[in-house]
């Protein structure tokens, strides 16, 4: 007689804890949608574009995600790096930040925390921790410090602007251009 008690006991606790965890749809949908979670994410990546069978890009990255919605994004969470080529398949310039998104419709990057980029046609090398591409308008800047480091100066200035090629730039709040003797830095 105590088996059935407790049996019956039993089925009804397992029939009250099945009944009573709930959510609401609308709960559900939110935590679903697709712009909360990746529709892909890959990791260890390397991806090669190339244009007439010419390399163009080769994009390195730990972990990649892509999201959709409204505002598609991919984001690369753990870092990146990129190596730019020219037509004749020389680097032209190397980028690489801890953290980086690529908002597809407004065609902006931004790349953050240790961002280094370097045009190795110029040997410069610049250093920030903010960088955004804004590839409509064929500009970079950054609202941060900056420091540019060439074979013969080092610029520092609180924020700036260039160009895609960096041919033209700004240093905004220009803090220090320090001339360097020969042999003293180069940029790698």
């Amino acid at each position: 007689m105590y088996k059935k008690i407790f049996k019956s006991i039993i089925i009804t606790g397992v029939v009250v804890m099945l009944f009573s965890c709930e959510n609401s749809m609308t709960s559900v949908q939110e935590f679903a949608k697709n712009d909360t979670l990746p529709l892909l994410s890959a990791y260890n990546i390397e991806y090669e574009r190339t244009d007439s069978g010419y390399l163009q890009v080769i994009l390195k990255s730990p972990l990649m995600q892509k999201f959709e919605g409204k505002d598609p994004y991919v984001e690369f969470p753990e870092g990146f790096e990129v190596t730019f080529y020219n037509d004749s398949g020389e680097q032209v310039s190397y980028m690489r930040a801890n953290y980086g998104i690529n908002y597809e419709k407004q065609d902006l990057i931004r790349a953050r925390n240790d961002v280094v980029v370097i045009n190795f046609e110029k040997e410069e090398e610049l250093r920030t921790e903010n960088l955004v591409w804004d590839k409509k308008k064929k500009i970079i800047y950054s609202n941060t410090f900056v420091k540019i480091t060439a074979p013969d100066k080092v610029i520092y200035g609180d924020s700036m602007w260039a160009n895609e090629s960096f041919s033209k730039r700004e240093i905004i709040k220009f803090k220090a251009d320090i001339d360097i003797e020969e042999d003293s830095v180069t940029a790698k």
